[in-house]
């Protein structure tokens, strides 16, 4: 039993230690990346590709606590993070914003299949760019 037990918990040490190894954090890189902020449970439940009623349903959602993220032409979906610790949400910054086609320009990271980015500058594009 004794063993056993010793077995299990050098395996799972193991197992740690290469999810740690793999899985660790990624270098982040500068860049921009454009489209709509919405928020997340529409743009995971409903699958919207652009804002519903004219973004008044992002706006909504996100005073009622959902977080807004961006949602680039291709599907990709990046979660706005701070880049300080303690971390902050970002609705607040993002909330005039909500419904809009945005540039934002920081730095992005990518991990796990997850997009995120701690946005430093972002601008409102015209629809059809």
């Amino acid at each position: 039993m004794v063993i056993r037990k010793s077995l299990l918990g050098a395996l799972g040490a193991a197992t740690l230690a290469l999810g740690v190894a793999v899985g660790g954090s990624e270098e982040s890189k500068g860049g921009t990346i454009q489209g709509f902020v919405l928020d997340s449970a529409c743009a995971f439940v409903r699958n919207v590709k652009k804002p519903m009623n004219g973004g008044k349903c992002a706006l909504e959602c996100a005073k009622a606590g959902s977080p807004l993220v961006i949602l680039t032409e291709d599907g990709t979906i990046y979660w706005p993070i701070s880049n300080s610790m303690p971390a902050t949400g970002q609705n607040p910054r993002l909330l005039e914003y909500a419904g809009k086609k945005v540039a934002a320009q920081g730095k992005v990271f990518e991990r796990g299949g997850s997009h995120a980015i701690a946005i430093e500058k972002i601008d409102v594009l015209p629809e059809g760019k």
